[in-house]
């Protein structure tokens, strides 16, 4: 008769029935194991995260100015001293001079109020339009994220005002007459 490892057993052994399954189970509950294949990580948000602080960022732009609206608005100065150095109505030179600057940067600020609403919009409607998650976004990149686009509002908003000169309107020219 053949003898298989099982019916040759030494004093020494003993015959236990051993659960592989149960081993596995109670080992991976220790933690020291390598997370199973199937699992999906948790995602990092840092793409939502980076968006929400570039928004807060232009928000803050938007209302303090911008290097690009300077250079922008004394471009629009020296082009309005240009054309009005043949002469012309005080009226018209105030505006080719001051009015077209101060359009000018309230264009710009706009511009940056704009896109920081518009991203701030796209980090706080993007879980919507995506597959439900069981990670929501981070409350941090949601709080920052809004900031932005309250400042980006702000902004625009101010931004508006500027350039319909809402404020303050540009000075008048006295009058000639006499």
């Amino acid at each position: 008769m053949n003898a298989t490892p099982s019916d040759t057993k030494t004093d020494n052994e003993t015959d236990v029935d051993v659960d592989v399954e149960e081993i596995e189970e109670h080992d991976d509950s220790l933690g020291d194991d390598v997370p199973p294949t199937d699992a999906t990580p948790a995602p990092t948000r840092i793409g939502a995260g980076a968006a929400a602080v570039v928004s807060a960022a232009l928000g803050i732009v938007a209302l303090s100015g911008t290097w690009m609206g300077k250079v922008l608005s004394e471009r629009e100065t020296l082009v309005g001293q240009i054309k009005t150095a043949q002469g012309g109505s005080a009226a018209s030179q105030i505006q080719a001079i001051y009015g077209d600057s101060w359009h000018t940067t309230a264009a710009v600020n706009g511009g940056f109020a704009l896109l920081a609403l518009l991203v701030g919009a796209f980090v706080l409607v993007r879980p919507a339009f995506g597959a439900p998650d069981a990670h929501p976004q981070p409350v941090w990149v949601r709080a920052v994220a809004l900031g932005g686009l309250v400042l980006g509002a702000i902004g625009l908003l101010i931004s508006v005002g500027m350039y319909f000169d809402l404020f303050a309107a540009l000075p008048s020219a006295p009058s000639t007459k006499g």
